[in-house]
């Protein structure tokens, strides 16, 4: 699963994420959607808690950066290049389109 996780509740959670998404191999729709879903509650817990609970001074901003960079830095949800995606039809038979799921 990657990254050691120290907190009971989010080690529950990324084990569920996990779960759900093996659950899931080889269907591309339910896979999209999850990511869709993780990357809103990324984006909601950015914006809406996140930015609220940044230190108001000097001190506690710099143990908080501090802890970024040792912990492995900022939080990214990468999103696949176009051309990534698309490899995938090059390696189709030419005249042949891909199963719909």
């Amino acid at each position: 699963m990657g990254q050691e996780i120290e907190h009971p509740d989010l080690s529950a959670i990324a084990a569920l994420v996990h779960t759900t998404a093996q659950s899931y191999q080889g269907k591309s729709s339910e896979l999209l959607a999850l990511l869709r879903l993780l990357e809103a509650l990324h984006q909601g817990i950015r914006d809406d808690l996140f930015q609220k609970s940044l230190p108001d001074n000097r001190q506690a901003l710099y143990a908080l950066l501090r802890d970024i960079e040792t912990e492995g830095g900022w939080p990214y949800i990468h999103r696949m290049k176009l051309q990534s995606f698309l490899s995938n039809l090059l390696t189709e038979p030419e005249g042949e389109l891909p199963d719909s799921e």
